[in-house]
């Protein structure tokens, strides 16, 4: 009888064993299985693709070191090939119009599958940012943008450059940004950009005061 207990006991842990191999196999997916599956999940609806899962290079190798710290190597090119897509104004001027950029900072419209190719993209910034002072309801999956060129002296050049970088496409200031690349994933046109940009650093606009 006891043989027969510790025998059966000792099946129970190979089986136990087993199970806790699987469940760790299967808690760490390669990319390349977790990719059709997420497409499953989706359906092509309107403008909005099944496209839109495909990653990048730079959004690969963000996914793959997640949760370590990235090779500098690797960073240091990534960062490189960003701020490469990075397109100044065409006619030098880097700010707009800070009532038309509060506009499209507050306007999530565009690229979703309730859209067309017709409708103007809005920047959707209230989502993630407090735009002013003023506002009570906004995200805060970035920070807030309150005071935002008061806080950095103005529109000077260092600060209006970084600026747009930093919007045109966030890669080229922090590689593994979770922030839209409105100029080169053109979510954006060039004027829009102006405009948000002069929101952001005039000293007139709401955001300064």
């Amino acid at each position: 009888m006891k043989l027969h207990l510790h025998m059966s006991i000792a099946v129970l842990c190979l089986f136990a064993l087993s199970g806790q191999n699987q469940v760790s196999a299967f808690q760490k997916p390669t990319q390349k299985e977790v990719t059709p599956s997420i497409k499953e999940s989706f359906n092509e609806k309107g403008i909005a693709g099944l496209d839109r899962l495909d990653q990048t290079e730079l959004q690969k190798n963000c996914s793959d070191y997640a949760k370590k710290k990235m090779p500098t190597k690797i960073r240091a090119a990534l960062e490189k090939q960003a701020l490469a897509s990075v397109k100044l104004p065409a006619d030098g001027i880097f700010l707009g119009d800070w009532k038309e950029g509060e506009k499209i900072a507050q306007n999530g419209r565009g690229m979703q599958f309730s859209d067309d190719n017709k409708t103007v993209n809005g920047g959707n910034c209230y989502a993630c940012h407090q735009i002013n002072k003023a506002e009570i309801s906004f995200g805060n999956i970035g920070p807030s943008l309150a005071q935002y060129g008061k806080l950095r002296g103005g529109p000077i050049k260092e600060v209006i450059e970084y600026t747009w970088r930093k919007i045109y496409n966030s890669h080229s200031v922090n590689v593994c940004s979770v922030m839209p690349r409105y100029g080169a994933a053109e979510i954006l046109t060039e004027k829009q950009l102006k405009d948000v940009m002069a929101l952001l650093l005039d000293p007139v606009s709401p955001v300064n005061q």
